[in-house]
């Protein structure tokens, strides 16, 4: 994907320089694509307790999180240019599709932090991956991210890392339609096991119009897919499925227990939406099979 002389957001803050290092993690509402992600890894390769770093993600205590390399903070940074322009491209995508229907779009702010960060959610950790926070509707990430996107997870290259993104400005679109808050006001209404159902759909509906962005984008850009693009965000969405961080981290599969969906899933999902190139088709909450 070629991402030079793309335009690059004004929506994008730099809080490298001042993020702190202690608090609490995030939990509820502002749980995001990369949460499970880190928190199974964090288990898996410094040994700890699964259900300890899985119980920060929901507001509960122990263990300290685990900390990103510091990495360069500068500016001008490849990867801090990367980011402004794939927020500025979901911009001008979502912006458009908006304008079609007689609406207007309310962007994102996209907070690039170090370590971790204070929100309306609650306090954000590098350890939980990237993440929407809606109270404040801002797309936090920590760039390491990305280092254990390629390293740990095997989903090298820049349409992966642009499919992250993606996702969680998914999210932020999920905000501005009211299906966030559907799902909010369903939260200690129903069973753990119909709530974890219930996040799995919105998981993939995000996943999905991540993929409608994809296909959008190179209609209105004039950008091609390269060769190997698409495999990128498909194997990133492989990585990140409930079936494989369980595997990975525990040695078995439970289907109740996912919140995100299984690598199938999220694949099939991502490429409905790279396919239709229609928000219309990514109601996963309609949708009888997942």
């Amino acid at each position: 994907m070629k991402w030079e002389g793309q335009r690059e957001s004004e929506n994008v803050e730099d809080a490298r320089g001042g993020s702190g290092r202690g608090g609490l993690p995030i939990g509820g509402r502002g749980l995001g694509l990369g949460g499970i992600v880190i928190a199974l890894l964090a288990s898996w390769v410094l040994g700890v307790n699964p259900l300890t770093v899985l119980g920060l993600l929901s507001g509960g205590g122990g263990g300290a999180p685990v900390q990103a390399p510091a990495g360069d903070s500068g500016a001008n940074d490849p990867g801090y240019v990367f980011v402004k322009r794939v927020l500025g491209s979901t911009e001008d995508v979502w912006g458009a599709y908006f304008q079609r229907s007689g609406q207007q779009y309310a962007a994102p702010k996209l907070r690039v932090f170090r370590g971790s960060e204070p929100t309306a959610c609650g306090r954000g950790e590098a350890a939980m991956g990237p993440f929407y926070c809606p109270a404040d509707r801002k797309v936090y990430i920590d760039l390491g991210f990305y280092d254990t996107l390629r390293d740990r997870l095997g989903a090298p290259g820049d349409f992966a890392q642009a499919y992250v993104i993606a996702h969680e400005v998914g999210h932020h679109l999920q905000n501005l339609m009211g299906t966030s808050e559907k799902l909010d006001r369903a939260r200690g209404r129903v069973s753990e096991r119909e709530m974890n159902a219930m996040s799995v759909r919105l998981e993939l509906q995000a996943d999905c119009y991540a993929g409608v962005w994809a296909r959008l984008s190179q209609q209105t850009q004039g950008w091609r897919l390269e060769p190997g693009d698409v495999e990128e965000a498909l194997n990133a969405a492989t990585q990140i499925g409930d079936d494989t961080l369980q595997k990975r981290s525990q040695g078995t599969v439970v289907p109740e227990s996912f919140t995100h969906g299984s690598s199938a899933q999220r694949v099939r999902w991502f490429r409905r939406g790279l396919d239709a190139g229609e928000l219309r088709a990514c109601d996963t909450f309609s949708s009888a099979a997942l």
